[in-house]
């Protein structure tokens, strides 16, 4: 890219250069992002780098919209990147786009349709100044709530203007543009579109179907040059009395983005956005099981009945949760002189608080309380987790040593060292954290997270019990009730002598 001091900066040394007429003056942002797209299409270039899944379901439909030309929206519930997304769209744009400079709705040099552009050029000709844009100022985001106004959208008089300049009131000079003409020429996004008042989504119609804006009732046509893109909840969006259908109507093309579909994106996703390698005094190694436990911790929940469906379960959850996660390693860490803080699953439970408000629960999880639910939902992550790594493994003799009258309680901030010796007097518990990929020899926090993520997995599979009292114990089997004798009723005991 050419730097912008380098760049035309009059309106005649504009069109000796190479943005001729042709090339900028009449190609809409549509035509822009259209040709663009091609050519990325043709280089194989990743179109969102950072979004994971989508390839093959969400990715080709926005793609096929802007090839098309349409305005869009992203329908999804919370947490599914929507917003990114859309904030990205703006890789699609050129390098850089002239303007006329000091104009507030980035009239094109070769076409103004502003009072002020059209009235300079006449004034100026060749001389007349240029500015020019980067693709992110060509992006312009409104965040729907029910206050936004006609006059936030669209424009409104502005009579300080009108004074200043000595204008009349009527004077088309004497308006202050809204957000709609302040993104001409760029992409101009609505987040929860829904939840603008049905006044407001009216004042969309002109600019969708007919290409231009009228402000406050003027007199004036503004032909705006924009890419209309919105996000929404699917309930809300085909709710009734949402969003208004000649509105609906007007959108090319209607997308569903969705939650990562296999637990590996999931992981991708985590991964990526997490806040993990972080700078701290001590070292932090997650272990794979873990990321895993976490990451299912999410797919459970989104199956789960207590859950409310309608409004998801954001991706943020398990990214939170194994920012919590990492945090209270590295405290357990810092406080017993370690230089390697290893996650272990007592870990996941003390970041209850980055789960528990992230879930929106139904009557019957209402009645068991969000902390129950999300440590039910953390056991049956551990039993499936766990399931993946000793499916027909032998633990007997682990379970054994409990059943034998075995005990063992967990001090959750002592050393790793401490907790290697408690852990290693359960017999065969030891031997098993090889198939966790623990190699002989390893760090003593490594081995107190993987023997401990077996005795949890044994707890999530009932062959052992846990409480917060008495810590890992033996399972309680229940006594079966001795049948009663033939021609006895129950309840009767034989009397003898």
């Amino acid at each position: 890219m050419t730097a912008h001091w380098d760049l035309p900066h009059t309106l005649g040394a504009l069109r000796r250069s190479e943005f001729s007429d042709e090339r900028i003056g009449r190609r809409s942002v549509k035509d822009e992002l259209r040709e663009n797209l091609i050519e990325r299409l043709r280089t194989g270039e990743t179109l969102f780098p950072g979004v994971v899944g989508y390839d093959d379901t969400v990715i080709p439909q926005i793609v096929n919209a802007l090839l098309s030309r349409q305005n869009f929206v992203l329908l999804g519930l919370r947490g599914q990147a929507k917003t990114r997304i859309l904030r990205m769209l703006t890789g699609l744009l050129d390098p850089a786009t002239p303007c006329i400079a000091g104009c507030e709705i980035h009239d094109s040099p070769y076409r103004p349709i502003c009072r002020r552009c059209r009235n300079l050029v006449e004034e100026m000709g060749e001389e007349t100044p240029i500015a020019w844009m980067e693709p992110e100022q060509r992006y312009v985001e409104k965040l729907a709530t029910p206050d936004v106004t006609i006059a936030d959208m669209l424009g409104d008089i502005d009579p300080i203007k009108a004074a200043r300049q000595g204008h009349d009131i009527s004077d088309e000079l004497t308006v202050h543009y809204g957000l709609l003409p302040r993104a001409n020429r760029g992409i101009f996004a609505v987040n929860e579109l829904p939840d603008l008042a049905g006044k407001i989504q009216v004042g969309l119609f002109n600019i969708m179907q007919e290409g231009d804006v009228q402000i406050k009732g003027y007199p004036v046509r503004l032909p705006l040059d924009l890419l209309l893109v919105f996000t929404a909840n699917p309930e809300d969006y085909t709710a009734r009395g949402k969003i208004i259908t000649p509105l609906k109507d007007r959108i090319g093309s209607e997308i569903r983005t969705h939650y990562p579909l296999s637990v590996e994106d999931g992981l991708a996703i985590t991964r990526q956005e997490a806040w993990v390698q972080r700078p701290a005094a001590v070292k932090v190694e997650v272990p794979a099981y873990i990321a895993e436990i976490v990451e299912q911790l999410a797919f459970m929940a989104r199956e789960d009945k207590r859950i409310d469906k309608r409004s998801g379960v954001s991706q943020r959850l398990p990214i939170s949760a194994l920012e919590n996660v990492v945090s209270n390693a590295e405290r357990r860490a810092l406080r017993s002189g370690e230089e390697l803080a290893v996650p272990r699953v007592l870990d996941i439970y003390a970041a209850l608080p980055a789960i528990t408000g992230k879930l929106e629960l139904e009557y019957e999880g209402e009645l068991k309380g969000g902390e129950t639910v999300a440590r039910e939902l953390v056991r049956m992550s551990v039993a499936k987790v766990y399931t993946t790594y000793f499916d027909g493994a032998n633990v007997s003799a682990i379970v054994q040593w409990f059943e034998l009258g075995g005990t063992l309680k967990l001090d959750e901030l002592a050393s790793s060292r401490s907790q290697v010796t408690q852990l290693g007097s359960i017999q065969g518990l030891m031997d098993r954290i090889g198939l966790l990929g623990i190699r002989p020899g390893a760090e003593d926090a490594e081995r107190a997270s993987a023997a401990e993520f077996i005795l949890e997995g044994l707890y999530a599979h009932r062959r052992i019990s846990r409480t917060e009292e008495r810590g890992f114990f033996a399972e309680e089997k229940k006594r079966e009730p001795i049948p009663p004798e033939p021609g006895r009723r129950p309840g009767n005991r034989r009397q003898f002598n």
